[in-house]
């Protein structure tokens, strides 16, 4: 359990015949960023939803610096729905203020956290428009903005990426590391697992309302079995007989090992030195969305 962070313990929830889940848990450290990921339906949005107190769990908490969360921690809590939440007709500035109120602020700091982070979000010369008047993308970032303005110790976002062009995406991502920095947990749930990979510190996958697996990148690959490209100057046969490793592949590029965990690469490369001149020998790092496919088939 988290001493200084979120910790989601063991949550159960159904929707009448349907498990959303099924013993959820994990934790979210102070200045740490988690991508939560999973096919629709696996209990993302769910379980985000409980630690905002909307869905309020069958059996399992959700708990705040090793208490039981209550409303006053949720007013330190910023959160992006995937259903987005704002007011079409209402201007920038005067919703973003509206929601710093919300949060404890006096007007005149609302309109000054409302100014900063609309401007910082590149809307400053919108701040008299309507949101109606914007486009997706950018009424995205007057979302964004929402969940930011009054300095959130945790940030929950469900699909901030949905939608948003590349430059958008590369300015969302820079404040989430920011706020990272400054000590804010992060939890957000993407389908786009390269933007995951790229951002998150740390990554939950879930799957029919449990969690399947739950790491770095790197103990995430620790789990599965490596692959291993060996090119000798000899036939692949040398290759057949390992042990803990299996031929894959075979091409002009050499042989693709699938390699066990725990088996002793040393021990494949002098079984190659044996057959003949190694030309290359190297590990294919496994991205996130090999990993991810990998791990839902099992």
């Amino acid at each position: 359990m988290m001493t200084g962070g979120l910790d989601v313990l063991d949550l159960h929830h159904r929707f009448g015949d349907v498990v959303a889940l099924d013993g959820v848990a994990f934790g979210v450290g102070a200045g740490e960023i988690v991508g939560l990921v999973g096919r629709n339906g696996a209990g993302k949005t769910t379980t985000m939803r409980a630690v905002m107190g909307i869905v309020r769990p069958d059996r399992g908490g959700v708990m705040w610096s090793g208490h039981a969360i209550e409303q006053g921690d949720r007013l330190r809590f910023g959160y992006m729905p995937e259903e987005r939440g704002l007011y079409p007709q209402m201007r920038l500035l005067e919703q973003v203020a509206y929601f710093a109120r919300l949060h404890g602020f006096d007007q005149a700091a609302a309109d000054d956290a409302a100014r900063i982070w609309l401007d910082r979000l590149g809307l400053g010369e919108r701040t008299g428009d309507k949101l109606v008047a914007l486009s997706h993308g950018n009424q995205q970032r007057v979302q964004l903005a929402v969940a930011l303005v009054h300095g959130p110790e945790l940030l929950v976002l469900d699909e901030p990426f949905a939608g948003l062009d590349p430059e958008a995406v590369d300015s969302l991502s820079q404040v989430l590391f920011e706020r990272a920095a400054a000590g804010t947990a992060v939890l957000f749930s993407s389908h786009q697992l390269e933007l995951v990979e790229r951002i998150c510190r740390r990554v939950v996958i879930v799957e029919a309302g449990r969690v399947i697996a739950d790491g770095t990148l790197a103990e995430l690959r620790a789990r599965l079995p490596a692959e291993l490209r060996v090119k000798v100057d000899a036939a692949p046969d040398w290759a057949r007989s390992l042990e803990g490793a299996r031929i894959q592949s075979a091409d002009d590029d050499g042989v693709l090992l699938v390699v066990d965990p725990g088996t002793d690469p040393q021990t494949i490369l002098r079984a190659a030195q044996a057959a003949g001149p190694v030309e290359h020998f190297g590990f294919e790092t496994a991205g996130l969305v090999d990993l991810y496919r990998e791990m839902v088939s099992r």
